[in-house]
C-alpha cells in the first residue's frame, strides 16, 4: 500500500500506545515533519512518561503543529487522537491553516498492542493499552464523520510495509 500525502497538510495519527504509530511516523515521514508529544513530555520534564506536563506539552504540541502550518509544511501529530476533542482540535488547526487533513488510523488488534508494548523500552501496560483500544473502537465508528480529507485505516501488515509518498 502507498499513501498519497500533500506536502501541505496535516496527518494525525491514531491508535492506542504499542500499536506501532510513532515506529511507523520515523519510517515514512520525515523527521522534522514529526510532532510527538511523548517527545515533547520528554524534553520538558526529562521523561516521556511525566503526565505532569502533559499540558504543557500538548500546549507546545499544537503550536508546533500550527507553525508548521502556517509556514504550508507537512506536520505529522503523533499522540494518541482517542478522544474526539484531541481530533477535533487539531483538524481545527489546520482548517484555520487552510490545510487538508488526513488522518491514520492504527486497527490492529489488541493482543498486537499488547505484545508489541512488552518488546518496548518505555511500557505502558495491559490496563492502559486495554482502555485506549476501547477508545479506539468507538474512535472507528465516529472518524468517518467528522469531516476528515483523508481517512487511512492501517493494520498489523500495514504498520509495517505501507508506504507514504508526498507530493
Amino acid at each position: 500500500m502507498t499513501v498519497v500525502v500533500p506536502r501541505f497538510s496535516l496527518v494525525v495519527l491514531c491508535g492506542p500506545a504499542g500499536c506501532g504509530k510513532s515506529t511507523f511516523a520515523q519510517r515514512v515521514f520525515p523527521p522534522t515533519a514529526i510532532v510527538s508529544s511523548d517527545q515533547l513530555r520528554a524534553m520538558i520534564a526529562d521523561d516521556e512518561d511525566d503526565q505532569s506536563v502533559s499540558r504543557d506539552a500538548f500546549e507546545l504540541f499544537h503550536r508546533l503543529i500550527e507553525l508548521r502550518l502556517r509556514r504550508r509544511r507537512l506536520a505529522v501529530a503523533d499522540s494518541t487522537a482517542l478522544s474526539p476533542d484531541a481530533r477535533r482540535e487539531l483538524r481545527a488547526l489546520a482548517r484555520r491553516a487552510g490545510a487538508p487533513v488526513g488522518i491514520f488510523v492504527f486497527d490492529l488488534p489488541e493482543s498486537v498492542c499488547l505484545a508489541w508494548d512488552a518488546r518496548r523500552a518505555r511500557r505502558v501496560g495491559p490496563a492502559v493499552i486495554h482502555r485506549q483500544w476501547e477508545m479506539l473502537q468507538e474512535a472507528l465508528r465516529r472518524i468517518p464523520t467528522e469531516g476528515y480529507d483523508q481517512v487511512v485505516v492501517l493494520g498489523e501488515d500495514d504498520v509495517r510495509t505501507a508506504q507514504v509518498q508526498i507530493v
